[in-house]
């Protein structure tokens, strides 16, 4: 599959947006809910606009979004937000992305009675991550900062990967994969696509197929999906498999142990990261969080992930995903083709999931704050940073007639 080259990315004429609301402030700069005055004047269709100001940002933050917008203008998938436009100026740099209204996998989780997700809903969130960093590797695009912060909830109720400055462009080496006439017809089905209005499903749980003929049953009373094999690839130099990157990021509770090593890694952190983030959806904590960094990282090399209650296909897939050796962890080998085929998603229907016009969770779409803040009339983005660097206004001070006429603390 050929990647799709970057476009350059329409022009954003700065003077007709207009700020109806900060969504948020970090240190790559501020990322702003706005509008434009000229073709949306009642803001029906506002989206989110990133600014980094040149003068006060972070030293690489400049370098960071333009390799964040170079990202997002290949990315063209259901579950990945797209470049809507680009400008800068002599102060500042900003690039605009769709604005989704349901806030961060974080924020839901903690909505909910004991902030854990059920294990329907961890499968439904699950999947539609794995097919955006499925889609990001076979761009060569390592994540490298999967966290319920940076998975946003769209209006439809689907997720949305954000934030790819710390992303990195690496060339994974070609598998070739081989199977048998038997298996031909087993092979996983294409990507999703947007849906269409003629075949919809209403729930997400409809997403899981009633058991098939091509589902077999172990000894041990585990199911096992026939797959295709990859072909045999040389023991000695493991490492070789991939190209690697030797950079250290990352959040902490989600780095993975070759990166706290410092040998060097692929694709297969993103995985890694998969499997703290899923346990904390089941737990509501990572499972490696010590009382500082270093004895984080302490834990992430030495300790195994701690589980409650019976073993079963959740805990089994979070074990897999959380393997030390990266060359042992599940995606190593054939990426996220082999995470589709574990037990946990057995019977789902990986090619209907943007058919699903109830997820989980919907956002509410009560717009009266918005309204009320559009009528306001908003505040220029030049004027906005202009604002920010003005020099404060002098402090007032009585003059000596004034001063005499007061009365002092003591007569009072």
């Amino acid at each position: 599959m050929d990647s799709p080259k970057s476009a350059p990315p329409p022009p954003l004429t700065l003077d007709n947006l207009r700020v109806i609301k900060v969504l948020g402030k970090g240190a790559m700069g501020t990322v702003f809910l706005v509008h434009d005055m000229f073709h949306d004047p009642s803001a029906l269709s506002p989206f989110s606009l990133k600014v980094i100001d040149k003068s006060s940002s972070k030293p690489d933050a400049d370098r960071r979004a333009r390799w964040e917008t170079t990202v997002l203008s290949r990315l063209r998938h259901p579950f990945l937000p797209t470049l809507l436009g680009f400008s800068e100026t002599s102060d500042i740099l900003c690039y605009a992305v769709p604005y989704c209204p349901g806030g961060d996998l974080n924020v839901l989780r903690y909505t909910q009675s004991d902030h854990v997700f059920s294990p329907s809903v961890i499968r439904f969130y699950l999947a539609e991550i794995i097919l955006a960093l499925q889609h990001l590797h076979t761009l060569g695009i390592a994540y490298r900062d999967l966290k319920p912060e940076n998975i946003l909830i769209q209006q439809s109720g689907h997720v949305t990967l954000t934030d790819f400055d710390l992303s990195r462009s690496l060339t994974p080496k070609i598998l070739e994969f081989y199977s048998d006439q038997e298996n031909d017809s087993n092979n996983l089905p294409p990507p999703p696509t947007p849906p269409t209005q003629s075949k919809k499903l209403r729930h997400f749980a409809k997403l899981v197929r009633r058991p098939n003929k091509n589902v077999t049953t172990t000894r041990n009373g585990l199911r096992k999906v026939k797959s295709a094999r990859v072909s045999p690839v040389s023991r000695r130099n493991p490492s070789s498999f991939y190209e690697r990157s030797n950079s250290f990021v990352g959040t902490e509770e989600y780095v993975a142990p070759e990166i706290v090593r410092g040998e060097g890694h692929e694709f297969s952190v993103d995985w890694w990261a998969l499997g703290v983030l899923c346990y904390e959806m089941l737990y509501g904590t990572t499972p490696f969080k010590g009382k500082n960094r270093k004895e984080t990282f302490m834990r992430i090399l030495m300790m195994e992930p701690e589980f409650i209650g019976k073993k079963n296909a959740l805990t089994d897939l979070i074990g897999k995903l959380l393997e030390k050796d990266p060359t042992r962890r599940l995606g190593y080998r054939r990426g996220a083709s082999e995470i589709m085929e574990h037990e946990f998603f057995n019977g789902l229907r990986w090619d209907l999931l943007t058919e699903v016009v109830r997820p989980p969770f919907l956002p509410l779409t009560d717009g009266t704050e918005l309204t009320e803040e559009v009528k306001k009339g908003g505040i220029n983005i030049t004027e906005y940073f202009q604002k920010l660097k003005a020099p404060p206004s002098p402090l007032w001070s009585p003059s000596h007639d004034e001063w005499r006429s007061n009365v002092s603390v003591t007569e009072f």
